[in-house]
Parts: C-alpha cells; sequence; structure tokens
C-alpha cells in the first residue's frame, strides 16, 4: 500500500509562517462558496492568517476588488482576461490613490498564484480547470488545501506523482471528516471507508418516479446551499461517485472498501470503521467553514470556526442503504475508477455536458447518468501501463463533452415533451 496523499498522522513540512507570524494563504475561487467563507473565515482570525493573493474567473469583478481591498492582497488574478480592465477599475474605485495590487489576468492566472510564495494554497475552483493550479501548488512545495475535487478525480496519477505524502488537507465536508477520523487509529487497522449522502431531493423515490421530475425539484436541496451543478450532482448521487473516487485517491483505500450510506439530516460527514469493529464518526451541523478550517490551519484547530451542536435539545439521526437501483451513479462512479486512466476524466466532463443539458430540458433526469454510462462505455478501457499526461485528460475531456451533447441532442424532443407534461396542470 502506498502513501496516502491525505494521511492525518503526517506533519508535512511546508514552509514555515514567516517569524511565527499569520499563515500567508491564496485563495484561489474566492469569489465562490468555498472561497467567500474562507474570506469570512479569515478576517475572524487576523492573527492566524493572512492572505495574500485572490484568484476569481471573472464573473463577479465588484465582489473580487472588494475582497482584495478588504484583505490588503499583493496580487490579484482573473480568468478572463477581458475583465481585466474592468478589476483594475474596481480597484481603483476603491483604493483611491493609494497603489493597487499587482494584477494577473488570463486562463493561467491561477497557475501562477499557485505557485507563488504562501505557506498554504485553497483552490476552491470549480471543475477540472483546477487541476493546472493544483499540480503548481503541489511542484512548488506548498500545503493544498483541496476543494476542488475536480483535479483529483480527473489527474488522480498526475496528483499522486507531484504530492508529498500527506501534503493535501482535504476541504470537502466528507475527505474533511475522514481526515480526523482516520486519527483513531492506524493505517492497517481501517476496515473501511463509510461516506455519508444526504440523499439529495429525491431520498426515497424509484428510478420510475425520477423519470419525470424537472429542474426546480432537483434544485431544492434540502439541507445545503450550493451552485446548480454541484446540486444537480447531489441529486443523482454523482456526487458521491466522485467522492469514492476521491477517498480512493486520497486514502489508498480500495473501492470495495469505500461503502456509501444515506444519512439525511447530514450531521455525520463520513466514518471511519476499524477492524476491531469500533466506527468513528466525525460529525458537526451543516457548515463548510468547518472544513475550510481544517484545510488552512491544519495541524492546529481554529476556534469558533463552526457552529457546534446544541446537546440540550433532542435530535434524531438517521442511515439508510443506497438504492443503486435509483441511483445508478455510484456503481458507475467505481467501475470508473477501477478502469483509471483518462476514464475519470471522460466520466466527469460527460456528466457536467449533461447536467447542463437536464437544466436546459434537453434531457430528462435519469438521462444524465444513462448518458454518462453510455459515453463511458464508448471511451472504452485504458491500455494497460499508458502513462497519463495533461494533454491526455484535455483530450479526453473535449471528446466526452462533444460526444454527451450528441447524445443529449439526440434525447432532446423526448426530453422536452415529458417536462411539458410533468408541468401541464391538473
Amino acid at each position: 500500500m502506498t502513501d496516502s496523499l491525505a494521511d492525518p498522522h503526517l506533519r508535512y513540512s511546508a514552509p514555515a509562517d514567516a517569524a511565527g507570524g499569520p499563515r500567508e494563504i491564496v485563495i484561489l475561487g474566492s469569489t465562490g462558496s468555498i472561497g467567500t467563507q474562507a474570506i469570512d473565515l479569515v478576517l475572524r482570525n487576523p492573527g492566524r492568517f493572512t492572505v495574500t493573493a485572490l484568484s476569481a474567473a471573472g464573473g463577479r469583478v465588484e465582489l473580487l476588488a472588494e475582497q482584495a481591498h478588504r484583505l490588503r492582497v499583493r496580487t490579484v488574478a482573473v480568468a478572463q482576461a477581458d475583465k481585466a480592465g474592468e478589476l483594475r477599475e474596481a480597484l481603483a474605485a476603491r483604493y483611491g490613490g493609494e497603489p493597487l495590487p499587482e494584477i494577473l489576468a488570463g486562463p493561467d492566472a491561477a497557475t501562477e498564484l499557485a505557485a507563488g510564495e504562501c505557506h498554504t494554497v485553497l483552490n476552491g475552483i470549480t471543475g477540472s480547470i483546477g487541476l493546472a493550479p493544483t499540480l503548481a501548488a503541489l511542484e512548488a512545495g506548498r500545503t493544498l488545501a483541496l476543494a476542488n475535487k475536480e483535479s483529483l478525480i480527473v489527474g488522480g496519477p498526475l496528483v499522486k506523482a507531484v504530492a508529498k505524502p500527506g501534503q493535501i488537507i482535504p476541504v470537502d465536508s466528507e475527505h474533511a471528516a475522514l481526515f480526523q477520523a482516520l486519527l483513531g487509529g492506524t493505517r492497517a487497522e481501517v476496515r473501511k471507508l463509510v461516506v455519508t449522502a444526504s440523499g439529495g431531493p429525491f431520498r426515497g423515490r424509484t428510478k420510475a418516479e425520477l423519470a419525470s421530475v424537472t429542474p426546480q425539484d432537483a434544485l431544492a436541496h434540502p439541507t445545503w446551499s450550493m451552485g446548480p451543478v454541484i446540486t444537480i450532482n447531489s441529486a443523482t448521487l454523482v456526487n458521491k461517485g466522485l467522492e469514492v473516487i476521491e477517498a480512493h485517491l486520497l486514502y489508498d483505500i480500495p473501492f470495495e472498501r469505500i461503502e456509501v450510506v444515506v444519512h439525511p439530516q447530514s450531521y455525520v460527514h463520513s466514518m471511519v470503521e476499524f477492524t476491531d469493529g469500533s466506527t468513528l464518526a466525525q460529525a458537526t451541523p451543516p457548515d463548510m467553514r468547518g472544513p475550510i478550517a481544517i484545510g488552512l490551519g491544519w495541524p492546529e484547530r481554529v476556534p469558533d470556526a463552526a457552529p457546534a451542536f446544541d446537546w440540550s435539545k433532542a435530535s434524531t439521526w438517521e442511515f439508510f442503504p443506497l438504492d443503486t437501483e435509483a441511483f445508478p451513479s455510484v456503481g458507475l462512479a467505481r467501475h470508473v475508477g477501477a478502469l483509471g486512466g483518462t476514464a475519470p476524466a471522460v466520466f466527469n466532463a460527460a456528466n457536467e455536458e449533461c447536467v447542463d443539458a437536464f437544466l436546459s430540458g434537453h434531457l430528462p433526469f435519469n438521462g444524465i447518468v444513462d448518458t454518462v454510462a453510455e459515453v463511458v462505455a464508448e471511451h472504452g478501457t485504458p491500455a494497460a501501463g499508458t502513462r497519463l499526461t495533461v494533454p491526455d485528460v484535455l483530450q479526453a475531456e473535449a471528446w466526452a463533452r462533444a460526444r454527451a451533447r450528441e447524445l443529449a441532442a439526440r434525447t432532446a424532443p423526448a426530453a422536452r415533451t415529458a417536462t411539458a407534461s410533468s408541468e401541464a396542470p391538473a
């Protein structure tokens, strides 16, 4: 068994905090959900953290400028090159006559930031475009607080080739939970990882009952407030499939020893079962600031990072087995993860295209995973011993996206008819 990418028993020796001062952090994806919550955590802990650089895609330039000014960062980056002028103007309006931070623009800007001087890089970018910054941070020897699961999914062998043991601290709630629960024993004593799932908005429905659900139905998550793609992934449980692959890569546990259990309350974020029959669960009220604090502060905990339970109030915690017939995505993800190579990149890219098709009414809900499975099957099995490269990943993703769009277009008329029928008045 190889060393784990995320091993809580290890104290990876990243660059020391300067003169014992605040830990220097770079936040990638600062205007998204993870980024904004990370900034809230930093601002509440000024003696512990300082942010030196921010990056964002460019859709919320005013917010990015506000963040940069409030945090007094050295550098701010925007992925959309044509937003550089707008960003400069927004910064100038806030800084007055003061010198502006350095501005980087273009698709490689976040990657450049990730390789810069700092202690920890928080990768909160959404999508597989986070792969290059992930690799850059690891190659530069930074501690990587990883919220961008896609970069690990699509580039697992690439990440494993450059990451030192324990260099990655996972920020996903499930993997942060496993990271903490694994402290309860040695790696040899681990029997099983148990990843919990809320079940999304359709828990308890059969596959037949899911055939006519609408995007509005699927976006109504009962527990978490997330972006549309992640919310739909939660409804299909594709997110759990991705997390199973991620757990396999982070902790080097075989797929057959990683189980998914439905837990509607989302209090227990994941569990570790040990060989003596003991199971350790990590539990907090649903709030991403806890996992973010683990990612930024490890090996120390950040006091009052997130709310705790009120044990004076009664509560009920439920657990149910996964309905694999209604939600086949987890089984498909296990298959894809076992295939390796570019198969996970194909799975992830095809799913993103199918989610877009569903949201636009061009694909039925069940058609998301069915279409992804068809694309994966057409992609086939990677050649044994083939060494994965970044161009391989990009080429496989481009093919998967194009093929998924073709297959979704084939079913578009039927999907629109089904949606119209389900929304028709009784």
